[in-house]
């Protein structure tokens, strides 16, 4: 028994063209991190008076952090992802200094303050994402905190006792295991996905997959990259009130735009954002 011809005038299916402008993850080396805070430097000592506004805000941040380990330690986590959460998102009037730089133009301080507007569908996205993320981080914390502090929530002073008594490694070890996990699914997915939405105007779900493919490709690199960061903003925390942060937060605000710029290539002429 002999199969039917097939019909060969059915046209075969053709997935339609992808919205999103073809890009290229870039191959990148540890040098390339000190390129990146050497330009972000510049960005900040060209126009100081902008990036010591977000600076303030980073402060900001930090202070009421904390507040919130003196008077409720077991939320300080909680509070810690969310300015993790914030932090990409404050530092995008940041980027929008540095992307007005690299294309000529001149940054000012209230278009640092808009440059999300004409994004916000794709923020918004991002934003509710990150946020989902930052509750089940908070929770985790809390879990933690309640099996190994079974007669209650620890006060301020009791958490520092625990963390510096050698016998509870194993609250020590669940907290940084859940903590480092968290904040490495914010970093993967924010580290290239917020100035990349500021850049092409590109969908959340588009730039969160680059800002992944990224880590994925540079893991070494990337993984570095957030030590880095997170070194960084330690070091700046050692100052008094962590007053370092006024001129570390700008620093690697502007340096985290240009990893965006270095870390993906688009084609030549095609004509970035300009709003």
């Amino acid at each position: 028994m002999s199969l039917p011809p097939s019909d060969t005038s059915a046209s075969s299916y053709v997935a339609p063209p992808s919205e999103v402008p073809p890009k290229t993850i870039v191959a990148l080396r540890a040098s390339d991190l000190l390129h990146w805070l050497t330009l972000g430097w510049r960005d900040m000592a060209a126009h100081p008076g902008v990036s010591v506004f977000y600076g303030a805000s980073f402060w900001g941040m930090a202070l009421m952090l904390g507040v919130v380990f003196q008077s409720k330690p077991e939320y300080t986590m909680s509070i810690a992802s969310g300015c993790l959460l914030l932090g990409p998102f404050l530092a995008l009037g940041l980027y929008d200094v540095s992307r007005r730089r690299e294309q000529g133009l001149t940054p000012t301080f209230s278009s640092s303050l808009v440059c999300w507007r004409p994004h916000l569908r794709s923020m918004g996205m991002l934003v509710l994402v990150l946020i989902v993320l930052e509750l089940l981080w908070g929770r985790a914390s809390l879990v933690v905190f309640a099996v190994f502090f079974n007669t209650g929530m620890p006060s301020t002073t009791g958490v520092i006792e625990a963390v510096f008594n050698p016998g509870n490694w194993e609250f020590i070890a669940a907290y940084m295991i859940v903590g480092s996990a968290f904040a490495a699914i914010v970093f993967a997915i924010a580290v290239v996905s917020i100035p990349m939405i500021l850049d092409r105007d590109t969908d959340a779900i588009s730039a969160a997959i680059t800002s992944l493919e990224v880590v994925f490709d540079n893991t070494a690199v990337m993984v570095l990259w957030g030590v880095t960061l997170s070194t960084l903003v330690a070091m700046a925390l050692i100052l008094p009130l962590g007053a370092g942060l006024l001129l570390v937060g700008p620093v690697l605000g502007h340096a985290s735009w240009h990893a965006y710029r270095g870390a993906v290539r688009w084609p030549e002429g095609l004509q970035q954002d300009t709003h």
